[in-house]
């Protein structure tokens, strides 16, 4: 409807324009009235002119809303030209245009406050560093009130002034600029804090920025410290006094033997040696327990070299098929030709396995088919090392104490075990996961770095 409108106008205004361009000829080629030839052509002239401003009025239009558009100015208004323009429903449109961009920019500041509000309540310390002019200084473009608190610093706004008050800090974040987690140590006004710290590289519409988050993991550590010496004083104070107990009491009794007798009958003297024989047998017990701890505290560094999977499931497979065998245990090492390399301490590693196969062993007594696999997979950066069994399971309420040391649910078992097992994979920098479900079996899985 509004170009059947504005059709009717250009083509009226056309005519009229057509008409006296015609009739302007005419006189001046018919007639010498030159007032009205000249009171014509200024007519015509009008028209002309009329003509430009009506068009070029419509081209203005839609240059002020693609400028509002531009510079998100939302008080640009066509109401009126709805009315009385042209083009009604041009009009129109572009009032609704305006108002759908001025709602989501709206909403996009909403969205902004609502995740700065937020970031500001969070006990993470976040700083996020604008590095788009590597020249100039560098803006931060946010800066919390928690990571102000945690450095002992207000909120800057130039990472120079960071640099400036804590150049530790500033001289470790760039050492992961591209990108990582670091743990680091400061010392903010006499107080040592220990941060968690993880720093991401980000492009924004072709701006560079560095998000840089941190918290104080100090408390925690010191915690779980707590609870750990906790659990491990009172696995050791329940062993030793286990075996204080007996030995006390019975040098109690060869003290009661004797005292104040010269010679003793032959009963006594049996008693005296079943004694003796128990003391000497729990002292044995005790100095093996006690060398078991050194032995978790002082496990040797890694060697490391590159060996294949395929050669560690080989040697490992050969260990363990004859006790396997002995136990009536199916035993399934699969892919021992695998060329995957990696780098660990052949003999450390091995230990593990060998410590997960026999638990395993043991697991799946009593089983109707007792079975046990030894695979491996890859999964992004992780390669794992699975050794799963249809054995018992592991009851969830022990699955968080089965690496605490000498805590254990067989019967004759040391409990150090996996403990050593975990400690050789933290220092070849991977993990030991577990997997379980009662009565349906376990998966335990050494993790691996791979890249």
């Amino acid at each position: 409807m509004f170009y059947q409108r504005f059709t009717f106008r250009l083509i009226f205004r056309l005519l009229i324009i057509n008409l006296l361009g015609y009739l302007l000829f005419y006189l001046i080629k018919n007639t010498q009235l030159w007032f009205t030839i000249i009171g014509l052509a200024l007519i015509l002239l009008g028209m002309v002119i009329s003509l430009y401003y009506y068009i070029n009025q419509i081209r203005s239009d839609i240059n002020r809303f693609i400028l509002a558009v531009k510079t998100r100015d939302h008080t640009l208004n066509f109401k009126n030209k709805v009315t009385k323009g042209s083009f009604p429903e041009l009009y129109e449109s572009f009032s609704d245009i305006l108002l759908v961009h001025k709602q989501i920019r709206l909403e996009q500041e909403a969205m902004f406050q609502l995740i700065k509000t937020i970031l500001e309540q969070v006990p993470v310390g976040v700083i996020v560093v604008n590095n788009t002019n590597q020249e100039e200084n560098e803006e931060v473009a946010f800066f919390n009130q928690a990571a102000s608190n945690l450095l002992g610093i207000p909120a800057y706004k130039y990472w120079h002034r960071v640099k400036q008050h804590l150049p530790t800090f500033a001289a470790e974040i760039e050492q992961i600029l591209s990108g990582g987690k670091r743990f680091l140590e400061l010392k903010i006004q006499d107080k040592l804090i220990q941060l968690s710290t993880e720093v991401i590289p980000l492009n924004l519409y072709g701006n560079n920025y560095t998000i840089i988050s941190f918290q104080n993991i100090k408390d925690e550590i010191e915690q779980k410290e707590t609870e750990a010496w906790n659990r491990l004083i009172g696995v050791i104070s329940h062993e030793i006094l286990n075996s204080i107990t007996p030995i006390s009491s019975l040098s109690d009794t060869i003290n009661r033997m004797v005292t104040d007798k010269k010679n003793l009958t032959e009963d006594e003297m049996d008693d005296l040696k079943t004694a003796l024989q128990t003391i000497q047998r729990r002292s044995s017990g005790l100095l093996d327990f006690v060398k078991d701890y050194r032995l978790i505290a002082e496990l040797p560094t890694p060697n490391l070299e590159s060996h294949t999977i395929g050669e560690i499931l080989k040697h490992i497979k050969v260990l363990m098929q004859p006790f396997a065998k002995v136990k009536n245990v199916v035993l399934d090492v699969e892919q021992t030709s695998s060329k995957i390399t990696i780098q660990l301490d052949l003999k450390l590693v091995e230990q593990v396995l060998i410590n997960l196969i026999t638990n395993s062993i043991y697991a799946v007594e009593n089983r109707e088919h007792p079975y046990i696999n030894v695979n491996y997979r890859l999964e992004n950066t992780k390669l794992y090392i699975d050794v799963t069994d249809n054995g018992k399971g592991i009851d969830a309420s022990d699955l968080e104490k089965i690496f605490v040391p000498f805590y254990t649910t067989r019967k004759n078992g040391s409990g150090i075990g996996l403990t050593i097992s975990r400690n050789i994979m933290k220092m070849h920098r991977g993990s030991i996961e577990v997997v379980s479900m009662p009565d349906n079996g376990t998966t335990f899985s050494l993790v691996f770095n791979y890249v």
